[in-house]
């Protein structure tokens, strides 16, 4: 006679598909225009995630770039180039600009991409990433890259991502886009439609 299991079912412990908001780097140093990393279309990249928020409720995701206290290898002539941005996290500069302070989830890494094993543990092991955010050509396709390589269906919401230039934002989604179908570029109406 066969016994039933009383242990976790497969079921129960497979990786949810209830997806996150994932927004990268909304900061101060990225949409103030006197910032030398101002992001052209920041506005725009920013009005998308606020209307996609509430859909969320608190599986949101804001992450934050920051610089290392101490530059290694190829982050030192990095920061030749940027020493105003050698500030500690705490500056003003690293901030969430006006209307992203609230966010239920702050990833905070000092690296482009953000995707890592904590990132995968604050998502509660999901599979499901809507990520948007500054700047596309960057650190946002540094981490889709990552979570998507990870085993993440990642979906682009164009009209919510913002590059260094239009060319640039394009060029980014295009080469996100050759990642099919483990990374799909969408807009913020279809994401809205799809929940």
């Amino acid at each position: 006679m066969a016994t039933l299991a009383t242990g976790p079912t497969a079921a129960s412990v497979a990786p949810s598909t209830e997806p996150w908001l994932v927004a990268i780097d909304m900061q101060v140093i990225f949409g103030e225009p006197s910032s030398q990393w101002f992001t052209p279309e920041y506005e725009r990249a920013a009005a998308g995630i606020s209307r996609l928020r509430p859909a969320f409720d608190d599986r949101q995701i804001f992450t934050r770039f920051v610089a290392p206290s101490e530059p290694v290898g190829a982050w030192v002539p990095y920061y030749e180039l940027w020493p105003f941005a050698l500030v500690p996290e705490s500056d003003r500069l690293y901030e969430l600009t006006s209307g992203f302070g609230d966010a239920p989830h702050i990833e905070t890494r000092a690296t482009f991409g953000k995707w890592d094993a904590r990132f995968a543990a604050a998502m509660g092991g999901s599979t499901e990433m809507v990520i948007t955010g500054v700047s596309t050509d960057c650190c946002v396709i540094s981490t889709a890259l990552a979570a998507a390589d990870a085993g993440v269906h990642v979906r682009v919401a164009a009209d919510a991502c913002a590059g260094l230039s239009p060319a640039d934002h394009q060029r980014a989604l295009d080469a996100m886009a050759l990642y099919a179908p483990l990374i799909e570029i969408t807009t913020v109406d279809a994401v809205l439609a799809s929940l």
